[in-house]
Order: C-alpha cells, then structure tokens, then sequence
C-alpha cells in the first residue's frame, strides 16, 4: 500500500500522464487482490473490517474509472490517502484496553515474531 502510494505521488508530482495511469493501474491491480482475498469465504477478516474495505475498495474502482478517462494529478490525491491511511493501520497494532499492562505499540512484523518465541519457549 505504501509503495503504490510513493509511485502514485512521485507521478503525480511530475505530471506525467503516462506515469499517473501506470502508478494508478498498479494500484487498481493491489486493490483487485485485496477485494479477491477479502471475497473469498474462507477470509479469517472479521466480516465488519472486511465489509468496510471491500467498500473502499468499491470506491478505488469507481475513481479509477476517472483517473483513466482524464489522467489528472490531482485525482491522485485521495487514492495516496486511502492507501497510506489504510496501510498506517495495519501496520499499528491496537493498545490494549489495560493501560496498566505495560504493552506499547509495535509494528505488526515484530509483534508476530515476539508471540512467534513466546509460544516456542
């Protein structure tokens, strides 16, 4: 997400046509394998999270149809939001409804590798 999201502002910034349908299209597809991976009945998502994406999801499909039509910078602008916003939130973890238990905020990857030794001790 945060790639498709660099591309997309490095185009939109040289106002390269060409490179605003190439980043936008690179997107689309990213945004079609999450809708694949979100439709699939044996998604473990919770069905609110995967509704509420699979609707932005719907959105990014619709707006693409504008950014194809007429390729301008500025239709760039809410798909780099969308898609930072979206990947800042899968990248925090959420803090724990005890704020007396001493556990912050860790990237996803960490957190996966401290339950990883955790359960292998």
């Amino acid at each position: 997400m945060t790639q498709a999201a660099l591309r997309m502002k490095a185009a939109q910034e040289a106002e390269d046509a060409e490179a605003i349908l190439s980043s936008a299209r690179l997107n689309w597809q990213l945004w079609t394998i999450i809708q694949s991976e979100l439709l699939d009945p044996d998604c473990p998502v919770p069905m609110d999270i995967r509704q509420n994406v699979l609707s932005l999801a719907n959105f990014v499909d619709k707006h693409m149809v504008g950014i194809i039509a007429g390729p301008d910078p500025k239709k760039l602008d809410v798909l780099i939001s969308i898609n930072r916003e979206l990947a800042g939130g899968l990248y925090a973890q959420p803090r724990p409804s005890n704020e007396n238990d001493g556990i912050e905020d860790v990237p996803m990857e960490t957190a996966t590798r401290l339950e990883t030794n955790e359960t292998s001790a």
